[in-house]
């Protein structure tokens, strides 16, 4: 009898998200400190938004990436709001399979599209070190646009058949993910049949996309760091690196928590549980909060356009 009941498949209603297990007497001050993060993350990607569109002087190319930037990183935070404070808000552990095939949808796609556009953004560093005379007629708003919407459709096209491939699985009675949110690699984990083409076509997007913009972006400072080696000033080689440095924080925060999580996910065991529910965090979390602060610090610009528009 125990040998069926284990045996038993069903496709059940729900499943149960996870906060911070053995922390449940800490949840109200957890809740606190994300509404915080939480805010911030909104208020500084909108304020951005706002400033870059209301001043024509920041309709230059840099600011049109980092609005691109701002508005995925708004996405990404609202994909995530409803089911984190829910969690630690109201205890509210059970999302149905239809939300989470949507929550993961835009998760990951939007995901693939704030790695493509840092990958723009390298571009743009690139041709603004490597030839600013021609800066402004190469990246040009139609050619922004359209490039920004070819990273858009492939982001969309690559993740849009991963729920329908979720969807035609049966789910064992343990439904329990070990995050907060819904992503493909742990809900087909928890599918009682053969998920090798979801496997497969999960690394394939995952290759396609993380993999190749994170060699382009290492091929991009390759070149800049060439360029900049063979300026003959030395204040003219830091200022032209001092251009960077904020996206490379971006960079850096981005694709340092993604590949440590994709890492736990794949080869972590039960040790590493609470480390991968953390990175899940950092992951989500973090690059929405730390950007905007990032770029308004290091953007003189942007800064004073910033302080004119709540001093006035």
């Amino acid at each position: 009898m125990m040998s069926a009941a284990n045996d038993t498949k069903l496709s059940s209603a729900f499943l149960l998200l996870t906060g911070i297990p053995g922390q449940e007497h800490v949840y109200l001050w957890i809740s606190i400190l994300f509404c915080f993060m939480y805010a911030i993350s909104m208020v500084g990607n909108s304020v951005i938004l706002f400033i870059i569109k209301k001043d024509p002087s920041l309709h230059e190319p840099m600011y049109i990436f980092l609005s691109m930037l701002a508005l995925t990183d708004l996405g990404l935070s609202i994909a995530t709001i409803p089911t984190i404070l829910g969690i630690f808000l109201f205890n509210s552990r059970e999302i149905t399979f239809n939300a989470c095939f949507a929550q993961l949808f835009f998760i990951h796609t939007l995901s693939f599209i704030e790695s493509a556009v840092l990958l723009l953004m390298a571009f743009d560093r690139f041709v603004a070190i490597r030839d600013p005379l021609r800066y402004a007629s190469i990246l040009t708003p139609p050619r922004i646009a359209k490039m920004g919407l070819v990273f858009v459709l492939r982001g969309v096209a690559l993740i849009f058949p991963l729920p329908f491939l979720l969807k035609r699985f049966q789910y064992c009675r343990v439904n329990t993910l070990s995050h907060s949110y819904c992503l493909h690699q742990e809900v087909m984990k928890l599918a009682c049949s053969d998920i090798t083409v979801n496997s497969i076509y999960g690394l394939f997007t995952i290759v396609c996309t993380i993999g190749l913009d994170l060699l382009f972006i290492f091929l991009s400072y390759v070149m800049i760091l060439k360029t900049v080696l063979s300026i003959a000033s030395h204040t003219e080689r830091l200022r032209a690196l001092n251009t960077c440095v904020s996206h490379l924080c971006a960079v850096l925060i981005f694709y340092a928590s993604l590949i440590s999580l994709a890492l736990i996910h794949r080869f972590g065991n039960r040790s590493t549980h609470f480390l991968q529910i953390l990175l899940g965090y950092v992951y989500m979390m973090v690059p929405p909060l730390i950007n905007p602060i990032v770029y308004s610090v290091k953007s003189k610009h942007l800064r004073a356009r910033i302080i004119m528009a709540f001093v006035k």
